[in-house]
This record gives structure tokens, C-alpha cells and sequence, in this order.
């Protein structure tokens, strides 16, 4: 079985609606597959790893080192080059690169166009246009020699390899018989489409909808990776936005009574500290408390659900409408 490399746009997901957690695990149901090798990023909070195995998707992970420390060297080279006109000017080179590269991928963006020709090359010149900037090594963030690993851990593996799109052109090369997926006849479905509701209903802004997204919310039944309980608990956020306390607390205490094992990880954490801030928010300090303690109890909850639980203990959360 060849290898298939599957591209993958770590947070941005929750930004594309053709292109988001729920997308992908339906092109690995469209390809057939029931497992994927990990060659994506280290964040514990990536989207697909809630969605992969909500779905019942097998991870196989150990393909990817942890590269913080190039990161670290790559701050450090910045900051040196900052002192000097002409490491500026190499910054400022490295930056219209990554500008490019982030219009790609900010872009309406599909799966299949992800992985169109034309797509791929614009990726690969923004990629090689940082490495002309700042040379390969820490200011690449040692990239060849990461992909280089990558590509002797991986050897002569077979199936679906999740890979974030900037390094999918390179790996094509240095994997032989790499091969990207067939998606002939591919479309997003409902998974798709439930996501990306859910991830529009997580991230509010002032030309939001709020009514039309609430009855969208409410319509749905959910499904594996976005079942009912988050669709309740981001509709709660749409009330805590607008100050209705008691509907949002109804919903979130709903949310919370529907949370199971076999439910996207995530999704205890994040009900369980907006419960806490309702609750707080309505004077009900000690019952506030359990609940932010029950995140931090949690074998995993995302970092965003974490900071807010501490903030809530070391100080009672208070609604500020604006």
C-alpha cells in the first residue's frame, strides 16, 4: 500500500469550512482508511485530535520528534538579526514569504484544493523564499532536517500520513512513492458541514448573526465528532454573550449531563469552565470553585480551558457586557 499524504492546516481548521476536522475525517472514511500516521504538529490541543478518534480513527504517533528547541533558536536568530540593516532587511524578506504562504492558506480553502498543483506551488515558494531569507537551520527552524528524520522514521511505511500543508511538497520528494489522495469525486458532507457550524458558533464576532446561529445550533441532532452536548454547550456561549445567564447555564448543564468517554476530549474541558463562569457570573462562588477544580482534575483539558478554570479560583469570574 503506497504512502498517502494527507495535508493538514493544525488551528486553522477551525477557520475553513470546506477544510476543517470534521472534512478530514470524512476523506479518510472517502479513502477507505480507519487508522493514520501522526506527521503533524506536537499541539496536544490540535483539532484532529479530537476528531480523529471521536471518529474511531487510529493515531499511530513516535513519527514526530519534539522540535520546541528549534523554535527557541529561531526567537534567538531574530532577535540578533533585528540589531543589524541588513538583518532587518533579511527579516523583512522571510516576512512578504510567510505573508504569502498565510494568504494561501487564510484563503477559502477545500481539501482538494489543497492538494491541487497550484496550491502546492505557492507553498513551496513561500517555504523556499524563508529559507532564501534566513538560510536552512535555525531560521527555517532546522526544517530539512526535520523532514529528513521524518522521512527515515517513516522508512518504507504504508497508508495515510497527516502532514501540515507547508511540508507535504517536500515530503513528496523525499518520501519515494509518496503519493497524494485520490479525492475524485470527494465532497464535503454533513461531518463537514457540523463542524464548521460548531467551530463558526466557538468564535463570535460583532457581525455575527447571533439569532439565525442559535437556530442552526438547535436544529442539529450532532454526530460523533460534533455531538449534541458541544452544539449545546457553544449555543450557551451565544447567550453568555448577550447576558441571558439562566439559558446559557440550562444549556451548559445539559452539555455537561450528555459528556462521555467516547466524546471529542476537549469537549469536558471546555463545557465544564464556561459552566464555572456562568455559575460564578450568577453569585454561586463555591459552586463555581468544584467546577473550575473538576477542569484542572481532568486527565486532559485544552490549555484555553486550563487558564481559565485557574483564573476563575484566583478570582470570581464577572460577565462585562460591552
Amino acid at each position: 500500500m503506497p504512502l498517502t499524504l494527507l495535508p493538514d492546516l493544525g488551528d486553522l481548521l477551525r477557520l475553513q469550512p470546506q477544510f476543517n476536522a470534521g472534512t478530514v475525517v470524512e476523506a479518510l472514511r472517502f479513502l477507505r482508511v480507519s487508522a493514520a500516521l501522526w506527521g503533524s504538529g506536537m499541539d496536544p490541543d490540535h483539532p484532529l485530535r479530537d476528531a480523529l478518534p471521536a471518529a474511531r480513527v487510529d493515531i499511530t504517533d513516535g513519527l514526530v520528534g519534539d522540535w520546541a528547541w528549534a523554535d527557541a533558536e529561531h526567537t534567538q536568530l531574530q532577535d540578533f538579526l533585528q540589531q543589524f540593516p541588513q538583518g532587518r532587511e533579511r527579516l523583512r524578506a522571510a516576512a512578504q514569504a510567510e505573508s504569502a504562504l498565510a494568504q494561501l492558506v487564510t484563503a477559502p480553502l477545500s481539501l482538494t484544493r489543497a492538494c491541487h498543483p497550484e496550491v502546492l506551488v505557492g507553498v513551496q515558494q513561500a517555504v523556499r523564499g524563508v529559507q532564501d531569507a534566513l538560510d536552512e537551520g535555525p531560521g527555517t527552524r532546522w526544517r530539512v532536517r526535520r523532514l529528513t528524520e521524518l522521512a527515515a522514521r517513516l522508512g518504507d511505511a504504508g497508508g495515510v500520513l497527516i502532514v501540515p500543508l507547508d511540508d507535504l511538497p517536500d515530503l513528496l520528494t523525499l518520501l519515494p512513492g509518496a503519493v497524494l489522495p485520490d479525492l475524485s469525486g470527494f465532497q464535503p458532507g454533513e461531518t463537514s458541514r457540523l463542524r464548521a457550524l460548531a467551530d463558526r458558533a466557538w468564535q463570535l464576532n460583532e457581525a455575527d448573526d447571533l439569532s439565525g446561529l442559535l437556530d442552526s445550533l438547535n436544529r442539529e441532532a450532532g454526530d460523533a465528532v460534533t455531538p449534541r452536548a458541544e452544539l449545546d454547550a457553544a449555543a450557551a456561549g451565544i447567550h453568555l454573550a448577550v447576558g441571558d445567564l439562566g439559558t446559557a447555564r440550562t444549556l451548559l448543564e445539559r452539555a455537561a449531563h450528555g459528556l462521555t468517554d467516547d466524546q471529542p476530549r476537549s469537549l469536558a474541558g471546555l463545557t465544564l469552565a464556561r459552566l464555572g463562569q456562568v455559575r460564578d457570573a450568577q453569585g454561586d462562588r463555591e459552586l463555581a470553585q468544584r467546577t473550575y477544580r473538576a477542569v484542572l482534575a481532568l486527565r486532559y483539558a485544552p490549555q484555553v480551558a486550563r487558564e481559565a478554570a485557574q483564573a476563575g479560583l484566583d478570582t470570581p469570574f464577572a460577565l462585562t457586557l460591552s
